[in-house]
């Protein structure tokens, strides 16, 4: 699968494989946000492009274009300010890039996961990308007048991924009694009694490791008595970066520890 920016002459977008991190998660006790491990999934799960200059904005309230205001830092180039185009409060950045996905492929076009910025919303979009000549823009919207928000420079405005336009529409959603499939329900059951119990022991004794005060079984890929589900379980993705024409793209490493 390949996933091309093309790039008009000028256009150099900030694009890098996204980050499992989150400054809300390192800032939870012993971060024990990250042992949800699909919030660390979600949050890695594709592309960020990054906004090229730091910048406020501020919303009066009002639903004309001219209501959002945005003042980027000094030194920071016209061209790579986000805009007000379509008012409701809504802002919205530019994407330089054209992207082109192969046949019957989406690009999800969206906020940054699990990343939430107080004051203002991500819009989310799935743009045709194996067809259409033309670039697309990523907009987010105020959530209350008169609150000031701000961007950093290099903070990504933007998360992108593939996804099988057909698939969704060839789901076939049901409903099941857990009655009719009695492994599925002695394995739920199982692990429920094994949860309410890791739970009652914690309050009596906790344990002085952050490691063992959470049972792991998701994280690990098995069920409660150590059976595993899948022999493709995810604890972490590697992503592949945007890379030069003409050069294949290595397994992304990134030496700053972002990603690890």
């Amino acid at each position: 699968m390949e996933l091309t920016c093309y790039l008009y002459p000028g256009w150099k977008p900030r694009i890098r494989a996204a980050s499992p991190r989150r400054d809300w998660m390192d800032a939870s006790p012993e971060s024990f946000a990250y042992r949800c491990l699909p919030l660390s999934i979600a949050n890695s799960h594709g592309w960020e492009i990054l906004t090229p200059c730091g910048f406020e904005a501020f919303w009066t309230g009002g639903m004309a274009p001219e209501d959002v205001i945005i003042r980027c830092d000094r030194g920071s180039a016209p061209h790579d300010a986000p805009v007000a185009l379509f008012g409701q409060g809504v802002m919205t950045f530019h994407v330089s890039g054209l992207f082109r996905t192969e046949p019957g492929w989406n690009l999800w076009v969206g906020g940054p996961p699990n990343a939430a910025k107080d004051g203002i919303a991500p819009l989310g979009g799935i743009v045709e990308t194996d067809w259409s000549p033309f670039t697309f823009t990523m907009n987010w919207r105020f959530t209350r007048p008169k609150h000031r928000i701000r961007f950093e420079e290099n903070e990504p405005f933007c998360h992108i991924f593939p996804l099988q336009r057909a698939a969704v529409e060839a789901v076939e959603p049901h409903f099941v009694p857990i009655d009719e499939e009695p492994q599925l329900k002695a394995q739920f059951e199982n692990w429920s009694r094994s949860r309410d119990a890791f739970q009652k022991e914690m309050m009596r004794n906790p344990p002085s490791a952050p490691s063992d005060k959470w049972q792991k079984f998701y994280y690990r890929g098995i069920d409660a008595t150590g059976v595993p589900g899948t022999d493709d379980h995810k604890t972490k993705l590697r992503l592949r970066e945007f890379e030069p024409a003409g050069q294949r793209c290595p397994m992304h490493s990134d030496p700053t520890g972002r990603n690890e």
